[in-house]
Formats: C-alpha cells, structure tokens, sequence
C-alpha cells in the first residue's frame, strides 16, 4: 500500500510538473521572448510555405495543395490510363493457369508489368515531358494548359488501343449514357467528341476484354495438360491422388521448353503497336 501510495504521488508530480513547463512554453510568445534555439536547422513551415494573407499567397497554398491531391491519385491514373492493367491481368491469368499460385511473387509480377508499362508509354511520357512539363517548369505555360496537353497524349494513346482492337461499342455505350439518348447509326464520332470521362472507363473496358482472351488462349495448353494427367490418373485406378499435383511439373517443362516468358512479353508488347 505504501508503495503504491508513493507511486501515485510521483505520478501526480510528474504531471504536475508537465503542466507547468507547457505554460511556460505556451505563454513565451505572449511575454515576447525571442525565438527558440534551432541548433539543428531544422526550417520553419512559415518558411516553406507562404503566407496566406493575400491573393499570391492563397494561390500558392492552391497549388500546394493541388499537386499534393494528383500525387495522391497516380497509382490511379497508372491504372485506368496506361498499359499496366492488360499486363497485369495476363500475367495473373498465366500465373494461375500453371498453377503456381505464389510462384513468382506479386511484387515481382507487379515490377515486370511496371517496368513493361514504362517502356511501351514511353513515346507518351517522352511527349508529355516535352510538351507539358517542361514549359510548366520553365514558366512558360500554366498548370491548366500543362494538365490538358499531357491529357491530350493520355487521350490519344487510350483511343489508339480502342481502335486497334475495334472496342468501339464500349465507347458508344458510355457516351449514349452520359447524352441520355442514343447515338444516331450516321453519327461519326471522333476523339474530340468523347470527353475524358467517358474514353477512360472505355479504355479500360476494351484493356479487360483483350486481357481475358489473351489469358484464354494461355490457359489452353495448360489445360491439355490438366486433362491427360487426370484422364491417365483415372485409367491407372490412382483416384485419390490429386492430378494438379502430378501435372504441375509437366507444365513447368512444357512452359520452360517454349520458352514461355519469351513469348508472353513478346505478344504482350506487340499487342501494343
């Protein structure tokens, strides 16, 4: 009883003593002591960030604002505005299709289809650089015109791969809905007439169906496999063994004689040109 009597006796003076030293600090600046020692430099956010008194300074903390919310939003637009989703959805399916659920890792199936988008958008990002970020940097144009040119090459990449696989009916069906109204059988309609609201979940659309058969035609061969190995299992009277565990290595060696990696990557980019 002592002791904890004793306990609870330091505690409180501990407090105590804490209140004390945020008062004092709470009330330095209204008795007009001079700054806090800053032996380490660490920089003031008054330093960083503006002032926002006037009509300079709001538009500043706007625009801090701003890029804080589209870096917050990339892996999105890296989604739903590049190459990655087909890659990704193919390497799945072939993933799955072999049977090796774990095998290779995702971060190593997300770093390959990372790596592949970088290379295939290359000739977009190298324009949207060229046009749109270096003048925003250089002061030369302003954030809404740098924002609507590098829209502008993200639009023509997505319309490109629509029309490449003839997808056009996912962009009529967004669009006829956002109209209200049906699009007439005479009616031409071009890239300038589709908003972006509406080419991005067409692209993505059109990027799922050419991944799936894509991932069909990959699953075949393995499911040749898949159908011997347990037609054979059943002919030799071995019911309680499991086929996927016997047709496993057939498949490893199928997909390693052909050379399967090679190929995959080899459709997957030249799907893209």
């Amino acid at each position: 009883m002592r002791m904890e009597h004793g306990c609870s006796r330091t505690s409180r003076r501990c407090l105590l003593a804490a209140l004390i030293l945020l008062s004092v600090c709470l009330s330095a600046p209204a008795q007009g002591r001079g700054p806090i020692d800053n032996p380490l430099g660490i920089p003031d956010a008054r330093q960083i960030l503006p002032t926002a008194r006037d009509a300079e300074g709001v538009s500043a903390t706007l625009q801090i604002l701003v890029l804080l919310t589209v870096l917050t939003l990339v892996p999105s637009v890296l989604i739903l505005t590049t190459s990655f989703t087909r890659i990704l959805v193919v390497l799945a399916l072939l993933r799955q299709a072999m049977g090796t659920s774990q095998l290779p890792p995702s971060q190593v199936m997300l770093g390959l289809a990372l790596f592949m988008t970088l290379l295939i958008m290359g000739p977009t990002l190298q324009g949207i650089h060229a046009d749109a970020l270096t003048p925003y940097l250089n002061n030369e144009i302003s954030q809404e015109v740098a924002l609507n040119r590098a829209m502008g090459h993200l639009r023509t990449f997505m319309y490109r791969q629509i029309e490449s696989a003839e997808n056009y009916e996912d962009v009529y069906l967004f669009l006829e809905y956002q109209r209200g109204s049906p699009i007439p059988l005479d009616e031409k309609v071009t890239l300038d007439d589709v908003g972006s609201t509406v080419l991005i979940p067409a692209f993505v659309l059109s990027e799922l169906k050419v991944a799936f058969v894509m991932g069909f035609r990959i699953y075949l061969p393995f499911l040749v496999i898949d159908m011997v190995i347990a037609s054979i299992l059943i002919s030799m009277g071995m019911m309680m063994l499991p086929p996927v565990l016997v047709s496993l290595p057939f498949k490893i060696l199928l997909f390693v004689l052909a050379d399967g990696w090679h190929l995959v990557t080899q459709t997957l980019l030249m799907s893209f040109t």
